[in-house]
């Protein structure tokens, strides 16, 4: 959602008035503080914190999760990443999966040119969506995918009480 300095919202003609600035100088410009727009600014960013934010979102992993008959499976793509360089545990439901991803020996580049993938430390804890057996686990590092197979436990149907 497109938000004005003030944090409301930016209502649709504000919004298309911010992309046809007449200067083109500035492709979303500020507004006051009456919510009229001004041409002076463009509304940025008012903290220099933004790269942190984006860091903070780097180094998460993707997951599917799903289930079969028997089983609940996770999968995750890890290419890249050394099994040695994996760590997955879990306890009382709680899935964690961290590791590093090693981009390799850097000391010899002078100059990037583009930097697009995501090279370091990452983690994702997840809480299961049903009961499994977390003694009998397995997990597979294969082709860049780590797969993690758990035994669901099968749950009793609820026992109707009678009430006396």
């Amino acid at each position: 959602m497109a938000r004005k300095q003030d944090d409301t919202l930016l209502t649709e003609q504000e919004l298309a008035a911010a992309f046809i600035d007449d200067d083109n100088d500035d492709l979303l410009p500020g507004f006051n503080d009456d919510n009229s727009r001004s041409n002076s600014t463009p509304a940025t960013r008012s903290d220099d914190n933004w790269e942190d934010e984006a860091d903070d979102a780097m180094g998460q992993l993707a997951v599917d999760v799903f289930e079969t008959e028997n089983n609940l499976i996770i999968k995750a793509r890890t290419a890249g990443v050394d099994r040695n360089d994996l760590d997955v545990s879990i306890s009382d439901g709680i899935l964690t999966i961290s590791g590093t991803l090693s981009s390799g020996d850097e000391a010899d580049v002078r100059q990037w040119h583009i930097q697009e993938c995501y090279w370091g430390e990452f983690s994702r804890t997840l809480a299961l969506p049903t009961a499994v057996n977390e003694e009998g686990v397995k997990a597979e590092l294969k082709d860049g995918v780590l797969t993690i197979t758990f035994e669901k436990i099968k749950q009793e149907k609820a026992k109707k009480i009678q009430v006396l």
